[in-house]
């Protein structure tokens, strides 16, 4: 009878070690990152995959530059050339884009035209405040192609000649 008792002790001790080797070596992995840590982590794999794909579907239109006048109260003071390059969703928004080139060189000029020197859009210095200048084009751009076509206003120059 002893020699059963101490079998199974011995059983005992041997499926708790076994059982605390498993705990300890199998599932060390997991203990260590949290559920909620799992799924932040899962979130942002997946919104990099969406914003990689995204990214890959992404076309520029490139537009026609537009030539400005600067005028204050002294009259016309410089003129200023920009290019401009429109990010695209798809390549599907940039054919529509391409399509509507002159509405929207037209509404960039209608609202540019003139005002430019007195909307702050240039300093006191004369200087083009390009911040302001991207702000009312992708305004313009977001009113005429809508928010959904075009992702962002580009602009590749800006050059500035007084007159």
């Amino acid at each position: 009878m002893k020699k059963g008792i101490l079998i199974l002790v011995a059983l005992l001790l041997l499926g708790g070690i076994g059982g605390g080797a498993y705990m300890f070596f199998g599932k060390s992995a997991e203990a260590s990152v949290s559920p909620g840590d799992l799924n932040d982590q899962a979130k942002k794999e997946l919104n990099d995959k969406e914003k990689a794909e995204a990214d890959s579907k992404v076309a520029f239109v490139k537009m026609d530059p537009l030539t400005l006048p600067v005028v204050n109260e002294k009259g016309v003071v410089q003129i200023i050339n920009i290019s401009i390059t429109l990010e695209a969703a798809d390549a599907e928004a940039a054919k529509e884009i391409e399509k509507f080139a002159p509405r929207l060189k037209d509404a960039y000029i209608q609202d540019m035209y003139g005002v430019l020197g007195r909307k702050g859009a240039v300093n006191a210095e004369g200087i083009v405040q390009v911040n302001k200048v991207k702000e009312r084009l992708n305004k313009i751009t977001t009113k005429v192609m809508g928010a959904e076509k075009v992702r962002d206003v580009l602009l590749q120059a800006v050059q500035q000649r007084p007159v």
